[in-house]
């Protein structure tokens, strides 16, 4: 018997598996008259064969690659080669991983058991965008430990902090190792005041919500003077990057992320007292890849109503008159939907459409093929210069939204 397990690309842990009983050839590839059918862009049509070869000294197996961005076996690029029980087979570079195994030592499956990682891994025929190993379930590459934390990659660096991907070394060698976004408080912010002061109102704030559109709180510590936020791994694409990268999207997309977000809001603003996220943009919106939900990022800029003035933060562009004055109030989270509809719909700058209306300013957007009247009302309403003539709330906004 041969088994060939599909291993996940990034964990050691099993996707797929098939047995073959007596089969003296399994083909591999994308089309669906293959014994293993894999539907990735990378794989060709009719990519590999496995050949059975029999001789005096029993039976052994031989790779044959047919694809055109090549097979590699352990790590190596091949044409034809034999193939040792154990041996990872991978379609491609980047492309999908396969571990082949005979039956004399199918005892344990990839991924199947707790059991500690080989010693004197080579971590060969890893693609460069793994994180852990798909032989030993190790980290292929740790930047630093902090306390429980080791850190994996580094994902983003901005004024307030520098964030991280990282796992906890606990649970390394688990079946799905749990990675979460480690932020850093950078060492000149934390000379100010005022910016200790956000960063630990962040950690409060997310330990305190629970929303499925909010990264969940794992953790808040110091660590050699430095303050630290472990929060959920959320997997995505925020909306800033899917636009310039995909371009706009279909009023009906815009629309149903932007109800979304008003849940998100109504949620923070329904707090004793409310809160107001005072960062609303396209960057701070991330499409979940498991589900297509928004999940609103960034709770740095967070503020409490009935607090003191504080100083003014929030986007160019996104930004409320009253919130530009350090006034912020929760229709000044509503007013960022307008902007942001803006971008989703036309791919360009909210500052392009923002110019005199009237007696003051405001955003013009007749000359937008995809905003109809009915959505253009919704907009100009809720980036009123005046917080009151705005919607009174992201639940009334939301029910504007749907009827549009």
């Amino acid at each position: 018997m041969v088994i060939l397990s599909l291993l996940h690309p990034e964990q050691n842990t099993l996707l797929q598996q098939w047995h073959f009983e007596d089969e003296s050839i399994i083909r591999i590839g994308r089309s669906p008259d293959n014994d293993v059918i894999l539907s990735e862009p990378l794989v060709s049509r009719y990519h590999l064969e496995l050949r059975r070869i029999v001789s005096n000294n029993g039976s052994s197996w031989q790779i044959i690659n047919q694809g055109t961005n090549g097979t590699f076996l352990d790590g190596i690029l091949v044409s034809q080669s034999l193939v040792a029980d154990g041996s990872l087979i991978q379609l491609a570079r980047g492309g999908p991983v396969l571990k082949f195994q005979k039956a004399t030592s199918v005892g344990q499956v990839a991924g199947g058991d707790n059991s500690p990682p080989s010693q004197g891994c080579t971590h060969s025929g890893n693609s460069s965008n793994n994180l852990f190993c798909i032989h030993c379930g190790q980290p292929l590459s740790v930047q630093r430990t902090i306390r429980q934390y080791q850190v994996l990659r580094t994902l983003g660096q901005g004024g307030m902090g520098t964030t991280f991907i990282a796992c906890e070394q606990t649970k390394i060698n688990t079946r799905h190792p749990q990675l979460l976004v480690l932020k850093e408080m950078n060492a000149d912010m934390a000379k100010i005041a005022k910016a200790q002061e956000l960063f630990e109102r962040e950690a409060r704030t997310l330990r305190m919500l629970h929303h499925p559109g909010i990264p969940k709180y794992y953790d808040f510590f110091v660590e050699a003077g430095k303050k630290y936020l472990a929060m959920e791994l959320i997997h995505g694409e925020d909306l800033e990057k899917r636009i310039y990268q995909q371009g706009p999207v279909t009023p009906a997309s815009a629309i149903a992320w932007m109800i979304q977000t008003c849940d998100v809001l109504d949620y923070i603003h329904s707090q004793e007292p409310p809160l107001i996220h005072r960062d609303i943009k396209p960057a701070n919106l991330m499409v979940r890849t498991s589900d297509k939900r928004i999940v609103v990022l960034d709770f740095g800029a967070v503020k409490e109503i009935g607090t003191a003035l504080g100083t003014r933060i929030g986007a160019e562009g996104y930004c409320a008159p009253e919130q530009e004055r350090g006034q912020p109030l929760t229709q000044s989270d509503l007013y960022a939907i307008g902007p942001t509809l803006i971008f989703l719909l036309t791919g360009e700058t909210p500052f392009k459409y923002y110019r005199q209306r009237g007696r003051g300013y405001g955003f013009q957007v007749e000359s937008v093929p995809t905003i109809t009247p009915q959505l253009r009302t919704v907009i100009e309403r809720v980036t009123e210069p005046l917080p009151r003539d705005r919607y009174a709330s992201a639940r009334e906004l939301a029910a504007a939204l749907a009827t549009c």
